[in-house]
């Protein structure tokens, strides 16, 4: 029985004691960590992350929208030099966020669009956030025929999951759906366990009872718990279909 944890930042600061959270993750049956790119700055981190866990670890490259700025076109020449010399399993973490502000949205659109592209062109799957935006990003999604991926961090409606799957993509669960008010589990409910992927978003949205403090992969199991209610199912076969749909899209196997 073994987990994917399809979304962590484990390269970053807040990782200092990173062999002690990769014996934890191992010991919570987490098999596979896939690190997805913040930006330029972040390049050299995943890399050095991988190369200290080549097995536990894969790596995506791409240009986070929080960071898409007024250089965002040179950002991005430099992250694709690493993406095409790269075994990377994803072009990640892309997308859109209008949360804090839109000021560079004009920016963000093009971003997300060249990257898409990217993966189209590599045959890659994308990691994808969007957050004040997820029509936006599901609408621009449908002008990139085979596209394939996760939108992470899902916590949307049940109709925007629909159209997210009608795509042919995925849906990233994470620490949110054990949230009490959170009402992620009850529209998940209403879906698939076949349309899901577990992350946790390390080191962020650490799930019940550990809210507020920081995630780690090791709390994976206790997403995979939740959703044993959720789908009134047991670990092993939430364990069982969540990574096998993290192998398809992500093309590797365990």
């Amino acid at each position: 029985m073994k987990l994917v944890d399809t979304h962590s930042h484990i390269f970053v600061d807040e990782f200092d004691d990173l062999v002690s959270i990769m014996k934890q993750a191992s010991e919570a049956q987490v098999a596979k960590i896939l690190m997805p790119n913040i930006d330029e700055e972040t390049i050299d981190q995943v890399i050095a992350t991988h190369h200290l866990f080549p097995k536990e670890t894969a790596i995506m490259m791409g240009l986070h929208p929080s960071s898409v700025k007024s250089d965002f076109k040179d950002q991005l020449a430099k992250i694709k030099t690493s993406l095409d010399n790269l075994d990377c399993c994803a072009v990640g973490e892309i997308g859109l966020d209008y949360y804090w502000s839109d000021e560079f949205k004009k920016e963000q659109l093009k971003a997300l669009e060249i990257q898409l592209q990217w993966a189209i062109d590599k045959g890659l799957p994308v990691s994808l956030h969007t957050r004040n935006a997820t029509s936006e990003t599901i609408d621009i999604c449908k002008n990139f025929k085979g596209l394939k991926g996760v939108f992470h961090c899902f916590g949307g409606s049940v109709e925007e999951a629909k159209q997210i799957i009608d795509l042919g993509m995925y849906l990233g669960i994470g620490g949110v759906v054990t949230f009490k008010n959170a009402g992620l589990a009850e529209s998940l409910a209403q879906l698939d366990l076949s349309n899901l992927v577990l992350e946790t978003d390390s080191p962020y949205l650490a799930p019940h009872p550990n809210r507020g403090k920081r995630n780690e992969p090791a709390y994976l199991k206790l997403v995979a718990q939740k959703l044993t209610e959720v789908f009134n199912t047991s670990f092993e076969e939430v364990a069982l279909q969540t990574s096998r749909n993290a192998e398809k899209v992500f093309n590797f196997t365990l």
